[in-house]
């Protein structure tokens, strides 16, 4: 299975961060949120991506294309011109970068790459969130109810992403003050996904979800574990801490570290 990675939004509300980088690039513990979120995936088994790139996507194409190069020693033979790259490269992902425009939005993003998923079922999630998900639990969950699309629901004081939540599987009755229920990302959707997104102006949260669920066809896996997003400063610094402190939850699933390398 593939896993699309939404790269290409602008990051607004971490703009001191993201006038100079696409938000998926901005680091936690010297590595951007970016692998983060792939190590998660790949860690677990799932190590082919389809990143979705847009704004300074020239950037993340950059990262992948030198990475191996970035990941060992290099050797160079001014006289001869010989240049040689030895390499520890802690990583065999099959990684592809696709331009989906600046300005597209989510749904947009996921529908310009149906010539790279075809007709299979895939993941998706958004480039700026870490979570200590059992990937291969959702993917369970998702086979057993045989709908065409699932969301991971986490539990967080926001106001954002919230979930479309009749017929998604949930009921959210929110206490006075309790956190809600809302939009985690890490999605698996069938092919049929393609079918509730028209263009590049729908965004998946208010278009293609919200289909989904009028139609019985969005469920939701309740994620009570971690999960962060990376929308401020505050939460880049919060995530860059528990990285720091070597207990940073999303690096622990599976036998993943901390470790750099």
């Amino acid at each position: 299975m593939k896993t699309v990675i939404l790269a290409g939004g602008l990051g607004t509300r971490l703009m001191e961060e993201t006038v100079v980088r696409p938000k998926p690039m901005v680091e936690i513990g010297g590595r951007p949120i970016l692998w983060h979120i792939m190590r998660l995936y790949a860690a677990q088994g799932f190590g082919d991506f389809v990143v979705a790139g847009g704004y300074k996507g020239e950037m993340i194409k950059h990262y992948f294309l030198n990475y191996r190069l970035f990941s060992g020693d290099l050797h160079i033979d001014f006289a001869t011109g010989h240049v040689e790259t030895r390499d520890d490269c802690d990583v065999d992902w099959r990684v592809e970068v696709v331009d989906t425009g600046s300005a597209t939005q989510t749904g947009g993003r996921i529908r310009r790459l149906a010539p790279q998923l075809g007709r299979e079922r895939f993941f998706a999630t958004y480039g700026d969130g870490v979570a200590d998900l059992d990937i291969g639990e959702l993917l369970d969950f998702h086979k057993r109810h045989g709908r065409i699309a699932t969301v991971t629901a986490v539990r967080a004081p926001v106001e954002s992403r919230l979930l479309p939540c009749p017929g998604a599987g949930i009921a959210d009755p929110s206490a006075d003050g309790a956190p809600r229920w809302v939009n985690g990302g890490f999605f698996v959707f069938e092919p049929e996904i393609f079918d509730y997104i028209d263009g590049d102006a729908d965004a998946l949260e208010q278009t293609a979800l919200v289909k989904l669920a009028r139609d019985g066809e969005l469920m939701a896996y309740r994620h009570e574990g971690f999960w962060q997003c990376m929308d401020t400063l505050e939460e880049r610094r919060l995530l860059e801490g528990l990285w720091a402190s070597g207990l940073a939850p999303w690096a622990r699933v599976r036998g993943l570290t901390p470790a750099m390398d």
